[in-house]
């Protein structure tokens, strides 16, 4: 699977994330509507690594080999909340004012997200098919709890 795509957003979030993470604000010289479009380029980018798992586990692919597809989730997952900092829920964002009012909620939904992607990397790395599949859809149920709860349709 090729992880390109992945790859240049998180050349684009990385440096993000971390001056987020310096504040609650939007850096300097970084507008709300970036910090906008890096959250949804990633999200978008975490969809067709699930799309593209999900078809390769169908296909009888050895989970081995999603090692690194797993691996982009479990890191999104972490980053995620600091891609929501104060003053970013601006057009064209989905995301809820509860991101913002309900913090520790949407802190909870992120915790429950990265600890079923890295039961998802750790599934990739055992091999076995049937496990991985289950934590496959233990992320899936994360991002869509979440996604119920904080994201606008």
């Amino acid at each position: 699977m090729k992880s390109t795509p992945l790859l240049a957003a998180a050349l684009v979030a990385i440096p993000l994330t971390a001056a987020l993470a310096q504040n609650e604000t939007p850096a300097a010289g970084i507008t709300a509507e970036q910090i906008v479009g890096a959250r949804q380029s990633v999200m978008f980018l975490s969809g067709g690594h699930l799309t593209a798992m999900k078809v390769a586990v169908n296909a009888g692919a050895d989970v081995r080999h999603l090692y690194a597809s797993a691996m982009s989730l479990a890191v999104w997952a972490r980053t995620l909340p600091t891609m929501f900092p104060a003053n970013s829920n601006v057009p064209p964002t989905n995301a809820r004012a509860e991101v913002w009012s309900d913090r520790a909620g949407f802190e909870a939904a992120a915790t429950a997200y990265a600890e079923a992607a890295n039961g998802l990397v750790a599934a990739s790395l055992a091999g076995d098919p049937a496990v991985f599949l289950e934590r496959f859809n233990e992320v899936r149920g994360a991002c869509a709890t979440c996604h119920a709860a904080y994201k606008n349709d």
